[in-house]
């Protein structure tokens, strides 16, 4: 997701949080006893952006220079690949998990 699609987002979100708070004030500056509506937007999970090969070769570049290179080797192997541009970009997630236990 793009830096400017997630600053719209937070801008959404505080538009909301106003409304409600506004709502909120004015029913208590009413002294209204009565339930003050509130306008809910369905809470969705933030998206999971993909992870890129890039992501993958910094943190697997890290653990080789750190002295892990077979086991860096054995991982790739591990996915079916001889080297990280043959691996399935859908492993990219699982494989970072396992590089980052090494």
């Amino acid at each position: 997701m793009s830096k400017i699609k997630l600053a719209l987002d937070v801008v959404a979100d505080l538009r909301g949080l106003a409304n409600s708070i506004e709502s909120l004030v004015n029913a208590m500056g009413n002294n209204n006893t009565a339930e003050v509506p509130v306008t809910s937007k369905e809470v969705v999970p933030p998206k999971e952006e993909p992870i890129t090969i890039e992501e993958v070769r910094a943190v697997l570049a890290a653990k080789s220079q750190g002295g892990k290179q077979l086991e860096v080797k054995a991982l790739i192997i591990k996915y079916g690949a001889n080297k990280l541009t043959d691996i399935d970009p859908s492993c990219y997630k699982d494989l970072l998990k396992e590089a980052e236990v090494l």
